[in-house]
């Protein structure tokens, strides 16, 4: 079975807000229902789906990592009616200043069945902080706790649905692919207690993680939170995502394993960030990092915030192997380009006879080509010393084929999987840079091994 790599892709969406409010109008199902099926879309291991903010429909990650629900990326044609607004600050994951943000109370919320009259968000204006190009999907908000305490959730990654059950109604069978864990909460948001091997011993390290489903890598771990937890000796500096404040950096490397009750996860990759990056995280003394979307979607995932309990079910992806982007190559979207296409179905039309005429007095005008408005995608990041930046690549380069085809013909995961693939996989690309196109290749290396 081929196994897909764009889950790996590493996007950190952890946010801290230095104003965390009190718990909210609740959600309910408007109809005499226990349950409701929300289907979703799996981008960088990130869960992505619809919700209606006051009669527009808006994308949204759930983030189990934020208690408070944040909308951001708003452009013109996704203008909505705020309530009861008032402008405040907001400091985030990253090494720049608060940003400046909006207050909004009385919101109604709508997702299929599921309502709320009186959510309260906040609205980020940082054209900076933007996610909907880095997964080639709109993304407008991303909500957590508002919607996950009022309801046992359970979330499966392989059939990509979201079931909502109401309070009380789900029922907790035996299974034997099953483990259960209490869970702590700080400002709302939810930690879970398990075990580490660090190194090659047979030590295990007790760790609490926030558990975080809006951070697509599989675990950030803070040095020197831990006597255990060191910088590792392996490893290679790295762009790890985006946060509210700014850009997030940090060393990649891997573990032996993690310990979640019987389950034993062997060799994740795992992000230590930079302390200035995540110094708010780190007022939380007790947490020695996170538990990311890359563990999470090897489960099926039950949390059931009123009995402070979150059900781990083995899944499908539980031993798909963990790999990271081994070209060195963040590539986001970058709008649209005219492009010129054979038009099949167009075989144009005659002047001075008819088609049945036998007549040389006649023209055939044939219009066998269209032109349509495809994706673009270019150089975000590029890592110093990875095998693209070696090759002679650079920043800002626009890919216009990868292995000999045409990029606007291709989602952005489908292009960025391929930096997933094994080591010495060749890699042949064309960019555009200064209006010349330039063709280079490189093999993909695997520097953790």
């Amino acid at each position: 079975m081929k196994t897909s790599f764009k889950h790996f892709l590493f996007l950190s969406l952890l946010l801290l807000f230095a104003i965390v409010g009190t718990a909210q109008n609740s959600f309910y199902f408007n109809k005499n229902i226990k349950k409701q099926f929300v289907p979703f879309k799996l981008l960088s291991n990130l869960i992505v789906f619809p919700i209606d903010v006051n009669g527009k429909k808006l994308n949204f990650i759930l983030d189990s990592g934020v208690g408070n629900t944040i909308l951001f990326n708003l452009s013109a044609h996704d203008s909505i009616r705020l309530k009861n607004i008032e402008k405040i600050k907001l400091r985030g994951l990253g090494s720049e200043p608060a940003v400046d943000a909006i207050l909004s109370q009385g919101n109604e919320f709508r997702i299929n069945g599921i309502v709320s009259n009186n959510q309260r968000v906040y609205v980020v204006d940082n054209d900076s902080f933007d996610l909907s190009s880095k997964l080639g999907l709109t993304v407008n908000g991303i909500i957590g706790y508002e919607l996950l305490k009022d309801f046992e959730v359970k979330i499966n990654y392989g059939s990509k649905k979201l079931i909502f059950y109401k309070s009380g109604e789900f029922k907790y069978q035996k299974c034997r692919n099953c483990e259960s864990f209490n869970l702590e909460f700080n400002q709302y948001k939810p930690y879970i207690n398990i075990g580490a091997r660090l190194d090659n011993s047979i030590k295990i390290t007790p760790i609490k993680l926030l558990i975080d489903s809006g951070g697509s890598d599989a675990m950030w771990l803070f040095t020197d939170s831990h006597p255990d937890i060191k910088a590792p000796i392996k490893f290679f500096n790295d762009f790890l995502g985006e946060g509210l404040s700014g850009s997030i950096y940090g060393k990649r490397s891997k573990i032996n394993s993690l310990v979640l009750g019987k389950f034993v996860i062997k060799n994740p990759t795992v992000s230590y960030p930079d302390s200035v990056s995540v110094a708010y995280a780190l007022n939380f003394t007790e947490r020695n990092g996170s538990l990311g979307g890359a563990v999470l979607k090897r489960f099926v995932v039950i949390f059931d915030y009123k009995n402070s309990k979150i059900t781990l079910k083995k899944g499908s992806h539980f031993k798909e192997p963990f790999r990271y982007n081994m070209s060195g190559i963040e590539l986001v979207h970058n709008g649209k380009v005219l492009v010129q296409e054979y038009d099949k179905n167009n075989t144009g039309f005659i002047l001075g006879g008819n088609s049945n005429s036998n007549s040389d007095n006649k023209i055939v005008l044939a219009y066998n080509y269209k032109y349509t408005f495809k994706p673009s995608y270019k150089i975000f990041k590029l890592r110093e010393d990875s095998p693209a930046y070696i090759a002679g690549l650079k920043q800002g380069d626009i890919v216009i084929k990868i292995n000999g085809k045409y990029t606007f013909n291709m989602e952005l995961e489908e292009i960025v999987e391929k930096f997933y693939q094994k080591e010495s996989t060749k890699i042949t690309m064309v960019i555009e840079r200064n209006n010349k196109n330039f063709e280079y290749q490189f093999y993909l290396k695997d520097i953790l091994k």
